[in-house]
């Protein structure tokens, strides 16, 4: 078990963050709230996805009447992201949301920065202090010129001062970058000033291959190192997919487990079946089950045996047939028509 980092606990509509409570996965919809059926729907699929905090865009005045009902049907804590107008967070706490995310970037004045965190203060809703290297505060960009990791954790702390004044400490803050090192680095520096908590994120990542793969080495360089309360893989695509990377890279470091480990052989001039199409239906047929289970999919002779062996249940193709493994024992000779089906049924048997 890798060793978490100490920081402050909050309570997000009844999800704890930080201190020794698990890291928590979010995403966003990418819906306008105007359209509640939409953006509940989105929310739905999320959340049988594992996700457990969701944020929603407040574009402007008219989206306020969506966000309220959203809240209403929404069964995960519903975080308003508020950018330029701070009316537009005060109507937002008003409508009762669980949390705010404010940017002191694009909230271009103390004096609403204030307006914003006193209310959220006497209401009890956290703020998450979001960071951005693309909207950094003039000041701060006067001052060190670029938006270096070093820029970002001096704005954080800037408004994290802020809120203390106002006594208002439930907080939990981000540093995004589009650049992995330049996130990377950033967080580390403010894990070193200060105990708040912390929520993962490489900003603008890409398209789903490209930005799995920026968000897996960031954040999981981060993760290794005991930084991180909660954790949103940003991705130009489904958000569905961001809650099943996330729990993917939490997976790969043993820190959280969700779902199906899906073990499949890269294939190579040895491998005697199509093995592709049938890792691509078996993902597809197990994407439903919640148990944190391995399954292997194996179609050579080198690994094959062993790996569907050590899997908590997996099966080794070879020539017309296959050989069903459960716990370690051979429990059964498969037709090679018939592998995926009793493969689902067994997994799915052992979920239950």
């Amino acid at each position: 078990m890798i060793p978490r980092k100490k920081t402050r606990q909050i309570s997000l509509g009844g999800v704890r963050i930080g201190g020794k409570a698990p890291v928590v996965v979010q995403s966003m919809t990418t819906t306008n709230p105007r359209d509640v059926d939409a953006t509940m729907g989105e929310i739905t699929r999320m959340q049988r996805a594992g996700c457990e905090l969701v944020r929603v865009a407040v574009p402007d005045k008219e989206a306020i009447k969506g966000v309220r009902e959203i809240i209403r049907l929404a069964s995960l804590p519903v975080i308003a992201d508020i950018h330029f107008d701070h009316r537009l967070a005060l109507l937002a706490l008003e409508a009762g949301v669980h949390g705010l995310r404010i940017n002191p970037g694009t909230i271009r004045t103390r004096d609403r920065l204030r307006e914003i965190i006193a209310e959220a203060k006497e209401r009890g809703v956290p703020i998450r202090i979001g960071i951005n290297a693309g909207s950094l505060e003039e000041g701060v960009m006067k001052r060190f010129g670029h938006p270096t990791p070093e820029a970002m954790v001096e704005s954080a702390l800037d408004c994290i001062t802020l809120c203390e004044d106002i006594g208002h400490q439930a907080l939990k803050v981000s540093l995004k970058a589009s650049d992995v090192l330049t996130t990377i680095e950033a967080y580390r520096l403010f894990a070193q000033r200060s105990d708040y908590s912390v929520h993962l994120g490489v900003t603008e990542a890409g398209p789903p291959f490209s930005g799995v793969i920026k968000s897996a080495v960031g954040l999981g360089i981060l993760l290794a190192e005991g930084i991180g309360d909660t954790i949103r893989v940003s991705l130009t695509g489904d958000p569905v997919l961001e809650v099943r990377a996330a729990y993917g890279i939490l997976r790969a470091l043993g820190i959280r487990e969700r779902g199906i480990d899906l073990i499949s052989c890269p294939t190579c001039g040895r491998c005697e079946v199509d093995i592709i199409p049938l890792v691509e239906e078996v993902q597809e047929r197990l994407e439903h089950i919640e148990a944190p289970l391995t399954v292997a999919v194996m179609g050579c002779v080198v690994n094959g045996p062993g790996e569907a062996r050590e899997a908590d249940i997996g099966i080794a193709g070879g020539k017309g047939v296959g050989l069903l493994f459960k716990k370690g024992e051979v429990i059964e000779k498969v037709k090679e028509g018939a592998w995926v089906q009793r493969l689902v049924e067994e997994v799915e048997a052992m979920a239950d």
